[in-house]
């Protein structure tokens, strides 16, 4: 059973979870297939934390500082068959591949951003704090510059990101559906086996 301080920062989330693509971004494009789900057990890059072997749930943690996302533990079932282990590790190697993904994204927008600020000031002959100390900042149609060549720079970029999110959940929710599908085809044989023992 979960701590009351475990259960404050993690929170129960249905099995079947799938990843959302994000507002923008997308970096190194690697190549869905089935080897993937075949990768060993490895702990999740987001979080260390296990929940009891007694969990029935997926667990969702609180977002991770470098890449914004929430870390997922999947939950392992009892007796599970080969084709629920191939699910989980896909999910799971998903999960690690956008965790990587915004971490490099959301560092490489920081930096650029402040270089960006940086340029734009000292072009007009200030530094980046006032005499007061404080952080001195842009007007929004300059910094509307910087984010309009953010996104074209990095266009192909998001866009092979969103395909590749898209191959993956479409792989992921195909072995989810074979899954549910085998698991109602187990319950409707183990009632006829016991209508069938029940009837002799």
């Amino acid at each position: 059973m979960a701590s009351k301080t475990t259960a404050a920062a993690w929170r129960m989330f249905s099995p079947f979870t799938l990843h959302s693509p994000c507002s923008i971004s997308a970096l190194n494009i690697r190549q869905c297939s089935s080897k993937l789900a075949t990768k060993q057990d490895t702990t999740p890059k987001g979080s260390p934390f296990r929940p009891a072997v007694s969990s029935t749930h997926d667990w969702i943690g609180p977002p991770n500082p470098l890449s914004n996302l929430r870390p997922i533990v999947y939950h392992i079932p009892e007796n599970e068959s080969d084709l629920q282990k191939r699910l989980r590790h896909l999910r799971q190697e998903t999960e690690d591949w956008n965790h990587d993904f915004w971490t490099k994204q959301n560092f490489s927008f920081t930096k650029q951003k402040e270089e960006f600020i940086i340029s734009q000031l000292k072009a007009e002959g200030l530094t980046l704090r006032d005499e007061e100390g404080r952080r001195r900042s842009l007007d929004s149609e300059v910094m509307a510059v910087f984010y309009k060549g953010f996104l074209d720079t990095n266009g192909v970029r998001h866009s092979s990101y969103n395909n590749e999110w898209y191959r993956r959940n479409f792989t992921i929710t195909m072995l989810m559906a074979r899954v549910a599908l085998r698991n109602i085809w187990r319950t409707v044989t183990k009632r006829n086996d016991n209508n069938s023992t029940s009837a002799t």
